[in-house]
C-alpha cells in the first residue's frame, strides 16, 4: 500500500459517489484530504473524513470561483501539492434527436471545472517539485458507442489536457496523469442496468487505489499516462 504521508490533496466532485471513495482512500493512506463539491456537503461524512476542510457551493465552470475555493484550502491546510479531478458528468443522447445544448453543458462539466481547479491550483503545486495531478477520462474518449458523442467528446479533451499539461509541467517536477474507467460499480449506474452483470465493472474502490499510486513517490516516473481502469468491460 502506497503511502502518502505529507501529501495534501483537493478532490474535486468529491460529494458524489467516486469522489467520496476516492477521498477515503486517500485519508486512508496518510493524505491531508479537501473535499470541493458544487452542492452540500453530505450529512454524515465517513470517520476517516472527520478532519476533511470541505469546500462546499463551490461552481468549477466560474474560474473566480475554483480560485477562491482552492486558495482557501492551501491557507487552511498550509499548501497544496496534489489536485484529483473528479468533478464531471455523463449524458446520453444521440445527435439526431439531441441540442447542441448537451455539448456546452458536457464541456462545462468535464473540461471547464478541470481546466480551471487546475489553473487555480497551479501556483500552488508547483512551489515545490512533486506536484501531482490526476484527472478522470474515459474509456469513451478513445472509442465513442452510439449516443455518447458530446460525453465522449468532452472526456477526450480532459485526455488531450492531461498530455499537454504533463508536457508543460515535466521540468517543475509534477506529474499528470489521467484514469479511464469504464461502467463504475454505482448505486445509480446498477438501478439504470438492473440486467448487468455487475461483477464486470470496476468499483470506486479500486480505482481510487490507482489514484493513490499515482500521488504517491513510487509514481514519480509516471507522467501524460492515460491509464485504462476498466474491470472486465
Amino acid at each position: 500500500m502506497n503511502s502518502l504521508d505529507g501529501t495534501i490533496v483537493a478532490i474535486t466532485g468529491a460529494f458524489g459517489n467516486l469522489g467520496l471513495v476516492t477521498a477515503q482512500v486517500l485519508a486512508e493512506r496518510g493524505a491531508k484530504v479537501a473535499l470541493i463539491g458544487r452542492g452540500k456537503a453530505p450529512a454524515n461524512l465517513p470517520a476517516s473524513l472527520a478532519q476533511a476542510c470541505v469546500a462546499s457551493g463551490v461552481d468549477l465552470a466560474e474560474r473566480d470561483a475554483a480560485q477562491r475555493a482552492v486558495d482557501s484550502i492551501a491557507s487552511q491546510l498550509g499548501g497544496l501539492n496534489a489536485l484529483v479531478n473528479v468533478a464531471g458528468g455523463f449524458s446520453w443522447e444521440t445527435v439526431a434527436d439531441g441540442s447542441a445544448d448537451t455539448w456546452e453543458r458536457m464541456f462545462d462539466v468535464n473540461v471547464k471545472t478541470t481546466v480551471n481547479a487546475t489553473k487555480a491550483s497551479l501556483h500552488h503545486l508547483t512551489k515545490t517539485t512533486g506536484g501531482r495531478i490526476v484527472n478522470i477520462g474515459a474509456m469513451a474518449g478513445l472509442k465513442a458507442g452510439m449516443g455518447m458523442g458530446a460525453y465522449a467528446a468532452s472526456k477526450s479533451g480532459v485526455m488531450r489536457l492531461t498530455e499537454a499539461l504533463a508536457e508543460e509541467l515535466k521540468d517543475k517536477g509534477a506529474t499528470v496523469n489521467a484514469i479511464l474507467p469504464s461502467i463504475i460499480d454505482t448505486p445509480q449506474n446498477r438501478a439504470d442496468m438492473p440486467d448487468a452483470d455487475f461483477t464486470r465493472w470496476v468499483t470506486p474502490e479500486q480505482i481510487g487505489g490507482v489514484i493513490a499510486f499515482l500521488l504517491s513517490k513510487d509514481a514519480q516516473c509516471v507522467t501524460g499516462a492515460l491509464i485504462p481502469v476498466a474491470g472486465r468491460v
